[in-house]
């Protein structure tokens, strides 16, 4: 066989391999973009916000994890002060070479997520363990929801029945620290050495990896199998993908990257709760409306022990 011959056979071979290449990109492409489009019309990038405002105004949810707050905020300001002071400008002379004079404001969120990363290995005893518990139970109790609770916990009356109290797990508690979160976190940081687009895919990422995590006390308390939990997290890739991004981005916030997480819990519960309740619905939407106004107003209120939190005090 001649030459020519031969190179247009191999062309020939070589060309449907390359459209099947092109083709499986633009498809992954226009899956990545339906997953974040959903996740976006979801509006589950609202939960981690609402966590904060309902936190803070629920008095009787903040003062027991106050103690932790106040010690998480002195850890993140000294792990924040001492990265931006002896990190800071080594990363902004890395930075120079592919963004030039933005390196100065690209190195603040890389030198941010460090921080975060400190912070997290330090304080892991308490980021997810007990507290982060309470704090969902809790939220769950005050819109209504004792028969789920009780599925995971004793629930008792308190205030002369006016209140309830959370009781003892009657669970295995969930794991306090996820090794491969944090591996994930640390390996992708470098990704924050690419001006913006790095940043966003590292707070991408690590969102759509984590974001099932926060509701896995809800799957628990659910009785989901593990076969369950992957079918109703792929249903909602794209809304746990938006708020576990959210999420990140809270962390990121100087000083109060421990309040950040509890506020997530909070907005965790929170829609966990919308969750429940789509699922009960049955009126139309006009009943749902009423529905939901006259829930929030009869909330219950819920006692956090406070022995509850002392583990997490001294893990600290």
């Amino acid at each position: 066989m001649s030459q020519p011959q031969t190179r247009k056979r191999t062309d020939r071979l070589a060309a449907p391999s390359r459209h099947s290449i092109q083709d499986s990109a633009k498809a992954q492409a226009a899956e990545v973009g339906a997953i974040i489009q959903d996740g976006i019309t979801s509006a589950s990038w609202i939960y981690p916000i609402l966590g904060v405002l309902y936190l803070f105004s629920h008095p009787t949810l903040i003062k027991p994890l106050l103690p932790t707050i106040l010690k998480g905020v002195a850890l993140s300001a000294a792990a924040v002060v001492f990265l931006f002071t002896f990190t800071y400008l080594p990363q902004v002379g890395i930075l120079v070479f592919v963004s030039g004079p933005l390196a100065f404001i690209l190195a603040i969120p890389l030198v941010l997520s460090e921080a975060y990363f400190v912070v997290t290995f330090f304080a892991r005893g308490f980021l997810s363990g007990q507290v982060g518990v309470d704090l969902f139970d809790a939220v769950l109790l005050q819109k209504g929801h004792q028969t789920l609770v009780e599925n995971g916990r004793q629930v008792t009356d308190a205030g002369g029945g006016k209140a309830k109290q959370l009781g003892n797990l009657v669970r295995k508690p969930l794991a306090k620290f996820s090794f491969d979160n944090t591996v994930r976190y640390l390996i992708t940081l470098p990704l924050n050495f690419i001006p913006v687009v790095g940043t966003v895919f590292f707070l991408g990422y690590n969102g759509y990896k984590a974001g099932p995590g926060y509701h896995a006390r809800y799957f628990q308390l659910k009785n989901y199998s593990k076969e369950q939990r992957q079918a109703f997290v792929h249903k909602r890739r794209g809304a746990y993908l938006t708020f576990g991004t959210m999420a990140a981005l809270l962390n990121l916030v100087p000083f109060v990257s421990i309040l950040m997480t509890f506020t997530t819990v909070v907005g965790a519960a929170l829609w966990a709760d919308d969750l429940e309740n789509n699922i009960k619905v049955t009126s139309n939407l006009r009943g749902e409306t009423h529905k939901a106004k006259t829930k929030q107003a009869g909330e219950v209120e819920v006692v956090i022990p406070e022995e509850n939190t002392e583990g997490a005090k001294k893990d600290l």
